[in-house]
């Protein structure tokens, strides 16, 4: 990208975050998103935000209404996307708020993967009512399982990616696995006040005590005793599954889910973040339940399906007197097209070279919609016009279909493209010319050149006869003479109610179009080439994001 065209990028990023918090940009924020939407200019990460300082100081003297107008003339599309912000508002039920309560809010992922379409309530909904309430929204990584749900190093990033992308930029960061000593200590404090104890039993053995409703011998061993087991759990003496250790919780629960469950457990594996540091690694309802209160998280949106997490960490703040946040239960969410899907599973499915990356179009993932051309604004929507409830949702991409049409058929620019072309010679003429608009409310035109050999679809071409009339758009009309080789002469005078169908010039590009059920092969319009990075639509097959271009070839990946 030329230094003029990052400057308009990052001054368009810079006025939008300026008008929606009606204070200056912060330079990471902007950075950030520059980044998020144009890596390729990562490698000169550093002359970039040297550009960003200086564009967010141009902009510093400039009022509120200037600022709109300037973003207005540059970025259209940015303020009204400012304009629809109460708009989203609408789905979202109101939270349960004491009088002069901040609205703390966290999105609390597992690093294992790339975030999906499931990722993706999560981040704008908690954002979203942040954003609402004038509050906080808190990205914090569940990353305390080295084995089963072993986190990726590339992941952390994309999530930041993906969240400023989404426009849901988080106020804070937080990654468990950085912060295990904390864990340590409240867990020793616990220990300390007999609502914890090492517990020695094999699995089964316990699973039978569990059964009987009954407690294991370990549970009343003594805090000094327990502290000396516990330190020696630390310290990597005992092997995995050896010893675990556990919150007293009632024996006698009608839940056996809920009976003394584990807190920590010795997993002897190197961490992709923190390496071999730690061999005792808190589970997630110990390491969730202690991170919500240091972080004072104050409503806490999850899945109905984890009830039962929830009555087991209110255990451990009553052991500690704490007061636990207020929680809103949803139900799943299905999308049809894909269905059931999990980020493990996919991960495997990609290491085993079934799909190309995380960013197959094939995929439910952020990545694969934000290459496939998506909107963010029309992912946004989506999930909050769907709002909070309990009921389990089974939705089609057809409803993110229409969301993300409204938000790109305004932007998008119209070229021809034919696939599985054939070549068509015009008898009379050595070349044409044909002008027409980019997009219907737009005045600008584009003009197509080529020789007396056009090329038309497969589809179309199936459908021809000789003697036939057809209309090539925006050229001329011509009579089929032959279809072997398909030849046809051009008629001077139009005809109504012919048959239009579209071509690719003589001097068109190969262009190739990845799509979730395959890959389509043909000719486009030159200029098609000077669209990369944008989303665009091909006439009479659909909207695509121009991906790449190499010499004389242009790779798309189908939007809709």
């Amino acid at each position: 990208m030329e230094e003029t065209s990052t400057r308009t990028e990052i001054r368009k990023y810079a006025l939008q975050n300026a008008v929606r918090y009606d204070k200056p940009p912060k330079e990471d924020a902007v950075l950030k998103k520059i980044l998020a939407e144009h890596p390729e200019l990562r490698q000169s990460a550093k002359h970039v935000s040297i550009l960003v300082k200086e564009e967010i100081k141009s902009i510093g003297g400039m009022s509120k209404e200037d600022q709109i107008k300037e973003l207005n003339r540059i970025a259209p599309d940015l303020v009204a996307e400012l304009k629809v912000k109460e708009e989203r508002k609408a789905g979202l039920p109101e939270l349960p708020l004491a009088k002069g309560e901040k609205v703390v809010m966290r999105f609390a992922p597992n690093p294992n993967g790339a975030a999906t379409l499931g990722s993706a309530r999560g981040i704008i909904v908690n954002s979203e009512y942040a954003r609402m309430y004038g509050g906080k929204f808190i990205l914090r990584f569940d990353d305390t399982d080295p084995v089963l749900k072993r986190p990726m190093l590339e992941a952390y990033d994309w999530y930041l990616e993906d969240c400023t992308w989404l426009d849901a930029e988080p106020d804070e960061v937080v990654v468990a696995s950085e912060r295990m000593d904390l864990y340590y200590e409240y867990a020793e404090a616990l220990i300390k006040r007999g609502a914890a104890y090492v517990c020695f039993c094999p699995a089964d053995v316990f699973k039978t005590y569990k059964e009987q409703k009954i407690p294991c011998p370990h549970r009343t061993v003594g805090d000094v005793e327990n502290i000396e087991s516990w330190k020696k759990m630390l310290k990597g003496v005992y092997e995995e599954k050896e010893a675990v250790l556990r919150i007293k919780t009632d024996m006698a629960s009608e839940d056996p889910a809920l009976r003394d469950w584990v807190a920590f457990r010795i997993l002897k594996r190197e961490h992709p973040r923190v390496g071999k540091k730690y061999v005792a690694w808190p589970t997630l309802d110990f390491e969730s339940a202690i991170e919500d209160h240091l972080l004072g998280i104050t409503h806490i949106i999850r899945g109905k399906d984890l009830l039962k997490s929830e009555k087991r960490q209110r255990f451990l703040y009553d052991h500690l007197g704490w007061k636990y946040p207020i929680t809103m239960l949803w139900g799943k969410i299905k999308m049809q097209e894909f269905g059931k899907f999990s980020t493990s599973e996919l991960r495997k499915r990609i290491e085993r070279g079934e799909y190309e990356g995380w960013d197959d179009p094939r995929l439910p993932t952020l990545k694969a919609l934000r290459r496939r051309g998506f909107l963010p604004e029309a992912i946004r929507k989506f999930f909050i016009s769907i709002g909070v409830t309990q009921t389990d949702i089974a939705v089609s991409m057809k409803n993110l279909y229409a969301e993300n049409r409204k938000a790109v058929d305004a932007l998008a620019s119209r070229y021809f493209f034919v696939r599985n072309p054939k070549e068509l010679k015009l008898k009379d003429g050595q070349s044409f010319v044909a002008k027409a608009l980019k997009h219907p409310s737009r005045k600008e035109s584009r003009v197509i050149r080529t020789s007396n050999t056009v090329y038309i679809s497969g589809d179309d071409f199936a459908k021809l006869n000789a003697g036939q009339r057809i209309r090539l758009k925006f050229l001329c009309d011509v009579d089929i003479e032959s279809i072997e080789p398909l030849v046809a002469k051009i008629v001077e005078t139009p005809a109504k109610d012919v048959p239009i169908i579209q071509w690719a010039p003589s001097e068109g590009i190969k262009v190739v179009v990845k799509k979730p059920e395959g890959i389509d092969k043909g000719i486009g319009e030159p200029l098609i080439a000077s669209e990369l990075g944008n989303v665009v639509q091909f006439e009479r097959y659909g909207f695509v994001r121009i991906d790449s271009v190499v010499e004389k070839e242009v790779v798309a990946y189908f939007t809709q």
